[in-house]
Order: structure tokens, then C-alpha cells, then sequence
């Protein structure tokens, strides 16, 4: 049996070979995550006998998908042989799509990117043509890389906006049919499929190999401030969906009293104040009132977007642009402290594209946490910006699939 219809298919296998099935994805996470061990700890691990351990590590040896390493010195008896997986064995496919990009890349056994492609230019529709135009970019991708497809256990596609993970559903893009969006996909490029929302995707790269990664913190928000704000939650290690997979829209919370009409078609969302749009908008405001900036030396006021502004500020320390993003970080550092009030999480890791500001976001962010949350809530808590940049919806797109497969995350 190939490793994508052990992965993708077991229907109507007979009981015996459905745990022997069971028994191999076992031993390969074993041999994934372990990095090295022996048909003893295996065995201790899945409570299988010897015989049909050894047999399944022969099988996965004879695939390609594991090698015998070498033995282990003891004090005395045989030495046991010490199996690893073959990283390049098998791959997963991540996606994140964006409103202007698309980036993509292949994870492999070992979590080693094989390859990643950031900001790929796609104009992102709600269209059936961009979704075509967006599939027709992932198999581009896939054929450029040269590998065999069945190489490739699954992709994630990464979408903003309410995804249902688990049943494969977009409310907000691309919701042209009955069928699960997850499933055109896999119709459109010939691999297993899954979708997640972009803000759990890039809070999980954080946390498995970012910011959260090699830390002790089991419960982590991730707050993702792109074009719109959302966040994700880690709870003692586990990802967050809530009952309909729908968990994370703080962004959508109707708080303010603004009158500002928001996508989701309530007025005074947090992301109406809060996010890329809100910065890109107040900018415009500002101009029109008499302010001026370098950006309109380079650029029409129409044409204005937030990777302008943000380079205005970082690059060229412009007072316009810096006065915005601190407005934006200290509204973010407002309602921020909610959620630190309501969770009281070990680790907030601010991500997204407007993390990039750095310490114009930062600082008036830190200065409102400390005056609405609670002292001894803002005393726990480890406040860190991201790592991963334009990768980390790649990134935990790959590490969610992986896990969804192994049935790490349900």
C-alpha cells in the first residue's frame, strides 16, 4: 500500500488489514517524531508484539520509507537496531493565499521545507476564475518541483475568513458549490485537501517551530494583524476550534461606536480600527485633512496601500505613517487586554504582515496592556512578535496537515 491511500483511503479494507494500516501511520509517527528508535520502544508505544512490529519496519524499509540507522551499545545481550524515517519519503503541501499573493511550499518527514515560494503575485476574488487561476498556481508549483505527486500526502490551503476545518467549508470565499470547497480542491490538483483559516494556521507555525517553539507555554494566543484581525488560541498545547471550527473572529466583535460598515456586514468590528484596512484608511483621512507624508511623493493618494505605509514608517521614519501605526497598537493593546483578562495565556504572539512595524505597533500596544489588564493577568504573560513572516501560514498549514493525518489534531 502506497503512502497516500494509506493516508487518504481506507474504506472498505477488511478489519485485520485496517489495524495493520492503523498499526504503520503508528509506527511512521513514531519514526517522525522520535527521529530515531528501536522496535522495543515501538512496540512499548503501540502494544503490538515483536513479530508484527518487525514486520511492519521491514514493509517500510522495503517502500523506501525508513532505514536501520545503526545498533545501540548495551551492557550486554544483542544490540538493538535503531530505525529512522526517510525524510524525503513523503511531503506535505501548505498554501496561503492572500488578498494580492499566494505562498507555497513542501514540508517533508523531517519538517525540512524542501522548497517555499513566497508572494507569488494572484489577485485574490471571490471567483470562479480566481479559484481556477489559484489552482492552476499550486499544480504549477507541484510540476516545477519535479516531484511525484503520490509523494505528496495532502495540501492545506490556507483562507481568511470562517472555515470549518473539520467539515471542509468556507462561509466567507469561494462557496460556489454544495460540495466542500476542500473537495474541489482535490478534484482541481489531484491531492488530498484540507482548509484551515489563516489565523489558526499562522499561530500553529508559530507555536510548533516560531516564536512559541522550544518554549515551555501551553497556552498561546496568536493575534494576526493582516489586511483584517484575527487571533487564534492554543489551549495546554492543543489548537482551538470551538464547536463549528469558527473560533478566533475577535476582530468581528461589534465593541465600537463608530458606524463604520464592516465586510462582515455589522458596523464598529473591532477590524474596522483594527487591522490593515483600518490603517490603510485612516492614512487616506489624514492626507485628505492637510497631513502630508513621503508616500505621496511616490504615489497617488488612490493608490496607497498598507506595504506603503509600513515601509514609510520603518524605512523612511515618516511621522504620518509612525502616527497611524501607533494608533492602531494602541487600540490593539485596548481590546488585547480582554482577552488577556478572560484567558490569561502564558505566551501572545503578535504576527501578520503589520508585525512588521516593530516598535511603533509595540510600544503603544505594551503601554495600553498595562493600563486596562488586570496587574496580575499582564505579570503571566510573555508577550513575543512573530518569527516566521510571510512563511507562517505555510508553515502551520503544513505542520496542521501533517497532524490532521496523524490524527494529532482531530
Amino acid at each position: 500500500m502506497t503512502l497516500s491511500k494509506l493516508f487518504n483511503s481506507q474504506e472498505g479494507m477488511a478489519l485485520s488489514a485496517l489495524k495493520m494500516a492503523r498499526l504503520k501511520k503508528n509506527v511512521i509517527q513514531q519514526l517522525m517524531l522520535e527521529g530515531g528508535t528501536t522496535i522495543a520502544d515501538i512496540c512499548k508505544e503501540t502494544e503490538f508484539s515483536v513479530p508484527t512490529v518487525t514486520k511492519v519496519i521491514v514493509e517500510l524499509i522495503e517502500e523506501g520509507i525508513a532505514f536501520e540507522k545503526g545498533k545501540i551499545d548495551t551492557a550486554g545481550g544483542r544490540r538493538p537496531s535503531v530505525y529512522c524515517i526517510n525524510p524525503n519519503s513523503a511531503f506535505f503541501l501548505g498554501v496561503d493565499v492572500r488578498r494580492d499573493c499566494v505562498s507555497i511550499g513542501l514540508q517533508n518527514f523531517k519538517n525540512e521545507f524542501l522548497e517555499i515560494k513566497t508572494r507569488i503575485d494572484f489577485v485574490f476574488k471571490n471567483t470562479h476564475e480566481s479559484l481556477d487561476s489559484l489552482c492552476n498556481l499550486i499544480n504549477k508549483f507541484i510540476d516545477d518541483s519535479g516531484l511525484d505527486k503520490s509523494k505528496i500526502l495532502g495540501a492545506c490551503v490556507v483562507l481568511c475568513g470562517r472555515i470549518n476545518s473539520a467539515k471542509g467549508y468556507s462561509d466567507s470565499y469561494f462557496s460556489f458549490e454544495k460540495e466542500p470547497l476542500s473537495n474541489i480542491f482535490e478534484h482541481k490538483i489531484g491531492i488530498k485537501t484540507i482548509i484551515e483559516n489563516d489565523s489558526r494556521a499562522m499561530g500553529y507555525g508559530e507555536y510548533c517551530c516560531g516564536a512559541g517553539a522550544g518554549t515551555s507555554e501551553k497556552d498561546v494566543i496568536f493575534i494576526s494583524l493582516n489586511w483584517g484581525f484575527g487571533i487564534s488560541m492554543i489551549c495546554n498545547g492543543v489548537l482551538y476550534y470551538g464547536m463549528s471550527g469558527f473560533s478566533g473572529e475577535f476582530g468581528h466583535s461589534p465593541v465600537l461606536d463608530n458606524q463604520i460598515l464592516c465586510q462582515c456586514g455589522k458596523k464598529g468590528c473591532l477590524e474596522t480600527e483594527i487591522s490593515g484596512q483600518a490603517l490603510v484608511r485612516r492614512f487616506k483621512e489624514k492626507l485628505a485633512d492637510g497631513s502630508t507624508s513621503v508616500v505621496t511623493s511616490r504615489k497617488k493618494p488612490f493608490d496607497i496601500n498598507m506595504y506603503d505605509i509600513i515601509d514609510a514608517a520603518t524605512k523612511d521614519e515618516d511621522l504620518l505613517a509612525i502616527e497611524v501605526i501607533e494608533e492602531v497598537g494602541e487600540k490593539l493593546g485596548h481590546y488585547m487586554s480582554l482577552l488577556l483578562n478572560i484567558f490569561n495565556p502564558e505566551l501572545v504572539i503578535l504576527g501578520g504582515e503589520l508585525s512588521a512595524c516593530g516598535s511603533y505597533l509595540t510600544l503603544p500596544l505594551e503601554t495600553a496592556l498595562h493600563k486596562y489588564s488586570l496587574n496580575l493577568v499582564l505579570q503571566d504573560m510573555k508577550l513575543k512578535t512573530g518569527e516566521l513572516g510571510d512563511t507562517a501560514g505555510v508553515v502551520g498549514g503544513c505542520y496542521i496537515l501533517r497532524d490532521r493525518l496523524f490524527g494529532i489534531i482531530e
